[in-house]
């Protein structure tokens, strides 16, 4: 035990907490929560370990810790130390994942969107969806059944939807909350399963357009009478309550847990979603953080289940006291269901697991031994992309223990750098990057900056960061004549080729194509609206307010190629203003 610790040791106080990990570059390794630091912290230094103990204590080189009143405000404390660091060995109990839900806007004239960020003020929110796809098949029936509006903006005028019988017109007419409320309250209705009344009308709908011989609308309303059966009866009732539960068990090894989550709303289960992760404490404390983590990001419904032997008294203030831990009964069975998908799901995928794992453990030391630095967590890569000099951009991407966090990757649209000068985009965006860092004292600092590209981009990268007084580590990354990973630029600017049989390989090679891939899709977008404005300055009849609608509405060329008279009436185009842009764009085509 180095001397710094065992001095704290000896004054740490007997009152509830955080306390903070650090390794030997400064740097927060590990958050955790304790009801007496001086015992919780004391406990790491003395006596034996686990493995996933010792794996973590042999990396502290120092400790901080802050007292708090209570243990409920050490354990609140914690979460916004995780969220604020990303801890090395917490981070892997982060999520970025959202689930996608369905809401009814809080509006004059509410609309039907999909949303991944739920207000807790508005109470008209269903959901959640196993992913975008099932929440887009949905919702496109419920625009098929329920006439809110669907245009964004609104528009002057009646459009298609409206005369279809999908659309109350409030473009037009006077339409108050009074009309909204019997449709807002079918779509309740819709979302707990009571859809007699629905499919009752789409029934008199049917024989009504069957009897004036409209056979093709009698065949829609068919089709959608057997969408709305279907989704009916995709889940089964377990309890008539109608209660929106989530489920959570949990099983685990020495090292890894698997936690099972069941979705059940209006008395149905939904959806399930297992998930596996490094463990470096408790199993119980692990349970706990995830638990408190993932309703950080999500709503929270009215219960959520619980397994009776995990100690939930700090948990029921962050989840506003929803928990419940059922003894017997069917709600037991529930949470017995839980737990065994969960030891399934653990047994299915831990070798997997480690090997992945393992293959990042051994990318990382050899990144850190071919760059000469130590404990490398955060990498920034950049890119340029642009077309003879037109429409330039840089992207950068990051990745925090070799995998992407997505939350940071920033795009750039240059602004003072000459036209097809790739050296000085970097420079530019570069100095951008780092002087907002400095300026915002950002904690997002890299420990190692990877350049796509060449000596000269790697040189042009140290230039301007010797300009900003900062000493961060720059290697480079080139390719063949193949377009493939071929080469690492060290800081010493030698040159080494890699072996394509590795999984630093493997490693370089996904964050060199991340970067390049995040580069040219912003590219490319910016090109295509450039494209997009150009061609319509130049067609009769279109003026700047139908442009700018255009512009909001299609975000490509291909878009608009695609576009039907219909969609282009919604945006209230008249016949002649359709036809001159078919002209333009087939013209563009040739």
């Amino acid at each position: 035990m180095n001397p710094t610790i065992q001095a704290k040791l000896a004054n740490l106080p007997e009152q509830p907490g955080s306390y903070q990990m650090l390794d030997q570059f400064n740097t927060i390794i590990y958050v955790g929560k304790a009801k007496n630091l001086k015992n919780r912290v004391r406990s790491y230094f003395m006596g034996t370990h686990d493995l996933k103990t010792t794996k973590l204590v042999s990396n502290i080189v120092d400790f901080t810790y802050i007292v708090t009143k209570t243990e409920i405000e050490g354990f609140l404390l914690e979460l916004s130390l995780i969220k604020e660091h990303t801890p090395k060995y917490n981070i892997m109990l982060m999520d970025d994942k959202t689930y996608p839900y369905i809401e009814i806007t809080n509006e004059t004239h509410p609309k039907l969107q999909i949303t991944r960020r739920v207000s807790k003020k508005n109470k008209n929110v269903f959901g959640p969806f196993p992913n975008a796809s099932a929440a887009r098949d949905t919702l496109d029936l419920l625009h098929r059944l329920f006439p809110l509006r669907k245009c964004q903006p609104m528009p002057k005028r009646l459009c298609l939807y409206y005369h279809i019988g999908q659309c109350l017109g409030p473009c037009v007419y006077p339409i108050t909350e009074l009309n909204y409320q019997p449709i807002i309250q079918q779509i309740k209705h819709f979302f707990k399963g009571q859809n007699t009344e629905i499919i009752e009308d789409l029934k008199r709908k049917m024989l009504n357009f069957s009897a004036r011989l409209e056979f093709e609308k009698a065949q829609e309303m068919k089709q959608l009478i057997q969408a709305v059966q279907d989704t009916t009866s995709k889940q089964q009732v377990i309890f008539h309550d109608l209660i929106d539960r989530d489920i959570f068990h949990y099983a685990s090894s020495d090292t890894h847990m698997a936690i099972t989550m069941l979705f059940m709303r209006q008395g149905k289960i939904i959806f399930s979603e297992s998930k596996l992760f490094a463990i470096y404490q408790s199993s119980e404390d692990a349970f706990i953080d995830f638990i408190a983590q993932f309703y950080q990001k999500q709503p929270i419904p009215k219960e959520i289940f619980l397994p009776l032997e995990i100690d939930v008294s700090t948990l029921q203030e962050v989840v506003e006291h929803a928990i419940v831990q059922p003894i017997r009964g069917a709600k037991k069975e529930l949470l017995e269901m839980a737990k065994q998908n969960a030891q399934i799901y653990l047994a299915n995928h831990i070798d997997i697991y480690l090997k992945k794992e393992a293959k990042m453990v051994d990318a990382l030391a050899s990144l850190s031994e071919l760059s000469g630095v130590e404990g490398i967590r955060r990498m920034e890569c950049f890119d340029n992309s642009h077309t003879q000099g037109s429409n330039q951009v840089s992207a950068m991407v990051v990745f925090v223990n070799g995998a992407p966090e997505k939350k940071s990757y920033r795009k750039f649209a240059v602004k003072y750098a000459k036209k097809a000068d790739d050296i000085g985009t970097m420079k530019e965006i570069l100095y951008r990057r780092y002087q907002k860092m400095l300026e915002t004292n950002s904690i997002d600092r890299p420990d190692l900056i990877i350049m796509d590209g060449g000596i000269n981009q790697v040189r042009a990268a140290k230039e301007v960061l010797a300009s900003l007084y900062l000493d961060i580590p720059v290697v480079g990354l080139k390719k063949d004549s193949f377009h493939k990973t071929d080469v690492f630029i060290q800081p010493e600017e030698t040159e080494v080729k890699l072996s394509r049989h590795t999984p630093l390989y493997v490693l370089l090679s996904r964050i060199q194509e991340e970067a390049h891939r995040f580069a040219i899709s912003f590219h490319r977008e910016k090109q295509s609206k450039q494209i997009y404005a150009s061609i319509l300055d130049a067609i009769p009849l279109i003026g700047k307010t139908t442009k700018q609608r255009l512009l909001e509405q299609f975000k490509t060329i291909q878009n608009i190629k695609a576009a039907t008279d219909i969609q282009l009436k919604e945006l209230s185009l008249k016949k002649p203003q359709i036809e001159n842009l078919r002209i333009a764009l087939q013209a563009y085509e040739d």
